[in-house]
């Protein structure tokens, strides 16, 4: 071979790599269900936004209890969605902030070069793409990571309080797992709403619940919080597996419980006793009952409002690079995170 022609086919072969790469990505994937010791980082494609989507240079992306239930593909039930066998999306995250880089033909809020933040799909990863009302400009006065962990967590603090719970200024309300990623949204969100609140957690996180704004605190290695010594107009049962008696116990005769999260809800639906509040409520004075969050741009919007007037803000305990989110999900499931963590990017 000559001189031009290894020349060309030099030339070529770089072409050919330069093309792999601006059509690839680096990501954060699982090719099978499990624990974070099937999670790794690797090349895959970079997505394509559909009509109706925006794609997404990724700065940020939250870490919630979410990214565990689609990495273990638990309860069974969410293998609907996520895929029966393996994962339908090898690509974990959803929570994200970064800035668009390209819209769908039906996309008219965004264009290239918006900081939006929002609910994607595959958002451990240098590009993801997001429903168009899932995502809604970034608020000026956050970090990418401070914005990438309110979507998920703060968008279902907010459903649970107010929309499901409804509640009221000047209300007692109980939070549990008020140190957590929905928490300490909630603590937020109900001082926001004037109510006065009692945040339970562990003695290590009980200073970032006061932080939080939180009027009372309870340390639940300790202390009951249905030992009867106050009583509550609602309660959001976000950590722990506390019992539907226990949950009235510490209601008020006329009292609302509302159940979102909880880990030990069974392997099949995970959503037992969230199912027994439904089915006894209707039985009893007291109100018992669950939602599933769905996050939208409208309620992102009210964040953002919440967030610039100083009402609410992230608890961004740090950060992890791309490479260590296996190391960030290992302390999400040990129950090790203070607040929220991001992965960056």
């Amino acid at each position: 071979m000559g001189a031009e022609d290894q020349h060309v086919t030099t030339h070529r072969a770089t072409a050919a790599e330069a093309a792999t790469a601006e059509d690839t990505m680096r990501a954060v994937v699982r090719e099978r269900y499990g624990e974070a010791d099937v999670v790794r980082v690797s090349r895959v494609a970079r997505p394509e936004p559909a009509d109706g989507e925006v794609l997404v240079r990724v700065h940020a992306a939250g870490l919630d209890r979410g990214v565990w239930h689609v990495m273990t593909g638990l309860p069974y039930a969410g293998r609907l969605a996520f895929g029966l066998r393996r994962p339908r999306n090898p690509v974990l995250g959803s929570d994200v902030a970064g800035t668009v880089v390209a819209v769908g033909r039906a996309v008219t809020r965004f264009a290239a070069g918006d900081e939006v933040y929002g609910f994607g799909a595959g958002t451990f990863a240098e590009y993801a793409v997001a429903p168009e009302k899932s995502l809604a400009r970034k608020p000026a006065s956050l970090t990418f990571e401070q914005a990438a962990v309110v979507p998920v967590s703060a968008a279902t603090a907010l459903k649970g309080l107010r929309d499901v719970g409804r509640v009221q200024a000047g209300q007692k309300v109980l939070i549990t797992g008020a140190s957590g990623g929905v928490g300490s949204y909630a603590v937020q969100l109900a001082k926001a709403f004037g109510a006065e609140v009692t945040g339970v957690a562990s003695t290590a996180k009980l200073d970032l619940v006061r932080s939080l704004g939180a009027d009372h605190v309870v340390d639940y290695t300790a202390h009951d919080f249905a030992d009867g010594s106050r009583r509550y107009d609602l309660i959001l049962d976000i950590g722990g597996n506390p019992s539907l008696a226990r949950l009235r116990r510490a209601l008020t005769p006329t009292g609302t419980a509302v159940i979102t999260g909880g880990e030990g809800g069974g392997k099949l639906t995970g959503m037992r006793r969230q199912l027994g509040a439904l089915a006894l409520s209707p039985f009893v004075r007291q109100r018992l009952t669950m939602f599933v969050s769905v996050v939208r741009s409208a309620q992102l919007e009210e964040l953002t409002e919440l967030i610039e007037a100083g009402a609410v803000m992230p608890s961004l305990e740090r950060s992890y690079p791309l490479e260590q989110a296996p190391e960030a999900i290992r302390r999400l499931v040990a129950g090790e995170v203070r607040g929220k963590v991001a992965v960056t990017v």
